[in-house]
């Protein structure tokens, strides 16, 4: 399975359905038990037959950001909300795929020269944009895309530059793609699930029925994180670098994470030279925040792949770092089956 392939794929909150059969298809020549439980998450555990080593948790979310219908003009205009953090500057006249049939829209706004001076001083809120689907009646326009239809954008994938990625849904594919590496690649000696988690986009809300279910002993999620490195921001404000290696969090909005359990994945990036760098501020969450909150709670941890532009129709990642986000995760699975990463041998 190649990251194209799983970018392609529409998977708004709620909507990660498509998303969900194409990694069930992709791992079903492994032989592995694949359990979809009721809020929708992909589990699949492999049991390494050794009960000394702990039980690892690997997540990554389905879902991307979008949009979604709640009503028609009777112009025929689609109105919309947004599906998790979309900021409504960055979507005027772009173009979306609306409902299961996937119709072609156009987000619109009010042409500038029609603005008024007022108008071009403040910013477009959701109550001023919607799709246009090409329909001229409210009853043509529902019934091409009824309300709480999901809305998704038309973003073709393309690597370009100097070994860089854009696609929609880089947050979280690549964390997704990992996954699907790890049950590929990984010997992993103990128990291993791998989740695929659903709705993490507007609450976590797949991650708290996860580590519930699982009880895992250490959790890790593999995630795309914000990136700003970009023109005069200073230093402390750039969060993560692009092609400065996979982003360790220390702490966001949802979790402080695990510091032994952080320090142990430190000492094998340095063992492994796998490049690696902090996220350096306080902001977003993660699946981390829900797991590591379950039964008696989860020393968790975030492997994030930096992506610019993050929750727009369109972001950018390298490949340098979406590989050492996999290299590292395959190499803590290698240690974690011979030195328990928090420093013994018990269950946690």
């Amino acid at each position: 399975m190649l990251l194209k392939d799983l970018t392609q794929l529409r998977g708004v909150s709620g909507d990660e359905g498509a998303v969900r059969r194409a990694l069930q298809a992709a791992l079903t020549p492994l032989g592995v038990p694949q359990t979809v439980d009721t809020m929708g998450n992909l589990l699949i555990t492999r049991d390494g037959g050794d009960p000394t080593a702990p039980h690892v948790l690997l997540a990554a979310h389905m879902d991307e950001v979008g949009l979604i219908i709640t009503s028609a003009t009777d112009e025929g205009l689609l109105r919309i909300q947004p599906v998790g953090g979309v900021d409504p500057r960055v979507i005027v006249s772009k173009r979306v795929l609306v409902g299961d049939g996937a119709v072609p829209g156009v987000i619109g706004a009010k042409a500038i020269h029609l603005q008024s001076a007022e108008d071009r001083t403040r910013v477009l809120d959701y109550g001023s944009l919607y799709v246009d689907v090409g329909a001229s009646t409210r009853a043509k326009a529902e019934e091409l895309c009824p309300p709480g239809s999901y809305v998704s954008f038309d973003t073709p994938y393309a690597d370009f530059g100097e070994g860089m990625v854009k696609a929609k849904a880089l947050d979280d594919r690549v964390g997704c793609l990992a996954l699907v590496r790890a049950l590929q690649e990984s010997a992993y000696p103990g128990r291993l699930t791998c989740a695929f988690t659903v709705q993490e986009e507007v609450g976590l809300r797949g991650a708290q029925v996860v580590g519930y279910r699982v009880a895992a002993d250490v959790a890790i999620a593999l995630e795309g994180t914000t990136c700003n490195d970009l023109g005069d921001v200073p230093e402390h404000l750039r969060v993560t670098r692009s092609g400065q290696g996979v982003a360790l969090t220390i702490m966001d909005n949802r979790a402080i994470v695990h510091p032994v359990l952080r320090k142990a994945i430190e000492v094998v990036a340095a063992e492994r030279r796998i490049p690696w760098q902090y996220k350096r501020h306080i902001s977003g969450g993660t699946d981390a925040g829900a797991i590591q909150h379950a039964r008696g709670g989860i020393p968790s941890a975030v492997l994030a792949v930096p992506c610019r532009y993050i929750h727009a129709p369109i972001s950018v990642a390298s490949h340098a770092d979406i590989a050492a986000q996999q290299d590292l995760m395959l190499a803590c699975l290698a240690a974690f089956g011979h030195r328990n990463p928090l420093g013994h041998e018990a269950s946690m």
